[in-house]
C-alpha cells in the first residue's frame, strides 16, 4: 500500500515511518514542512529506501496537498503532523490553531476530494487515521483511566487545538461518510526525540551539568509509552482498526515526574559515571520551578480496547524502555547536537 504520513519527520512520525519501511512492503509518502521539531536526520536509517519519498509541504497549503494526493494516491492516511508542545502553546497559541485545527481541515478535504474521486473497490480500502493525544479528555484525579468514552475536558492551547481537531475528523466520517480512525494516545519517549520535551531534557541537562528543571513538586502523573510500541500500534489501526472507532494507546506505566527523573539520574551515573565539572551526583542537579499555568495533574490511559480487538499490547517497560533511551542519547551526540546548535 502507498501510505501517506504528515509530520513524517518529527518525533512519533519518524518512528512511523521507520517502522513502515523497515517492517513491511509499504511505500511511505512523508509530507512535512519541517519546523522546529521536523528533522530529516530522524530518517537517515530509511532514507535511500525506494519505497520512501518526502514532500516539503504545509497541511494548510490545499494545492501543495492535493498535487501529493494526485502523485502518490495513498490507500492510508496518516495525520501526525501537529504542533504539540504545551508550553509553546501558552506563549503562541496562534501556530496551535493553524496546523492542528486548520491543517487538519485542510487535509481532510483534500483526502475527502481524493477519496471520492475513487472506484467502489479502492473507496472501500481507503482509510484516514488521526493520531491525537490523551490530553483532549483533561486531568483525571488520584483514580481512574481515560477510556475511548471519557468527556473531552481540553485544558490547554494545545489540547483544545487537538480535541478541534478530533471532532472534525469524527464530523467528516458522520457527515460525508469518510472513512476515519482516530486515536489518542499516552506521553511518548524514546530515541529522536526533540530535546525540550521532559525526558531527553533532563538527559542533556544533566550531561551539560545544568539544572533539571521540575515544575512544582514534580508530581503529575503521566502514563509513559515507548515511541516503537506506540508506532506499531499505530499502523496496526491503520490497517486494522474499525472505521468510526476511537483507539487508546498507552504504555501501562504511569510515573510521577520525578520518579522520570530519578532513574534517568542513575542510569547515568551506571552509563556515564565521569560528570561534568563541580557535580557530584546527576540527582543534585534536580531543580524544582514554579508550575505552569492549567498544569493537568495526572493522566493515565485505559488501553485495553486495542488489546482485546486488535491484539497490540506494549514491549517495553518503562525500566527497559528508559535504558534503551538514555544509551540512544548517548550514543547518537551528533543528532541531538544538530538540533541544540540549530544546524
Amino acid at each position: 500500500m502507498n501510505i501517506l504520513v504528515t509530520g513524517g519527520a518529527g518525533f512519533i512520525g519518524s518512528a512511523v515511518v521507520r517502522h513502515i519501511i523497515a517492517n513491511t512492503q509499504d511505500t511511505v509518502i512523508n509530507v512535512d514542512k519541517l519546523t522546529y521539531a521536523g528533522n530529516l536526520e530522524s530518517l537517515t536509517a530509511i532514507a535511500d529506501s525506494p519505497r520512501y519519498h518526502f514532500r516539503q509541504v504545509d497541511i494548510c497549503d490545499r494545492a501543495a496537498v492535493d498535487a501529493v494526493f494526485a502523485e502518490f494516491a495513498p490507500q492510508i492516511v496518516m495525520h501526525l503532523a501537529a504542533e504539540s508542545h504545551v508550553d509553546r502553546s501558552i506563549d503562541g497559541p496562534a501556530a496551535f490553531i493553524e496546523t492542528n485545527i486548520v491543517g487538519t481541515y485542510t487535509l481532510l478535504e483534500a483526502a475527502r476530494q481524493f477519496w471520492l474521486s475513487l472506484d467502489a473497490e479502492k473507496k472501500s480500502a481507503f482509510r484516514f487515521h488521526h493520531i491525537s493525544t490523551d490530553e483532549v479528555y483533561g486531568a483525571l484525579g488520584a483514580t481512574g483511566l481515560f477510556t475511548e468514552e471519557t468527556p473531552y475536558s481540553p485544558n490547554s492551547p494545545y489540547s483544545a487545538s487537538k480535541a478541534s481537531s478530533d471532532h472534525l475528523v469524527r464530523a467528516w466520517h458522520e457527515t460525508y461518510g469518510m472513512p476515519t480512525v482516530v486515536t489518542n494516545c499516552s506521553n511518548n519517549y524514546g530515541p529522536y526525540h526533540f530535546p525540550e520535551k521532559l525526558i531527553p531534557l533532563v538527559i542533556l541537562n544533566a550531561l551539560a551539568g545544568k539544572p533539571l528543571p521540575i515544575y512544582g513538586k514534580g508530581n503529575q502523573v503521566r502514563d509513559w509509552l515507548f515511541v516503537d510500541d506506540h508506532a506499531r500500534a499505530l499502523y496496526k489501526v491503520a490497517k486494522e482498526g474499525v472505521i468510526g472507532e476511537t483507539y487508546n494507546i498507552g504504555g501501562h506505566n504511569e510515573k510521577q515526574n520525578i520518579e522520570v527523573v530519578q532513574p534517568i539520574c542513575a542510569l547515568l551515573e551506571e552509563m556515564r559515571p565521569e560528570k561534568p565539572a563541580g557535580v557530584a551526583h546527576y540527582r543534585d542537579l534536580i531543580t524544582h520551578v514554579a508550575d505552569r499555568p492549567g498544569h493537568d495533574v495526572r493522566y493515565a490511559i485505559d488501553a485495553s480496547k486495542i488489546q482485546r480487538e486488535l491484539g497490540w499490547q506494549p514491549e517495553e517497560t518503562f525500566d527497559s524502555g528508559i535504558r534503551k533511551t538514555v544509551r540512544w542519547y548517548l550514543d547518537n551526540a551528533a543528532w541531538w547536537q544538530h538540533v541544540l546548535d540549530g544546524s
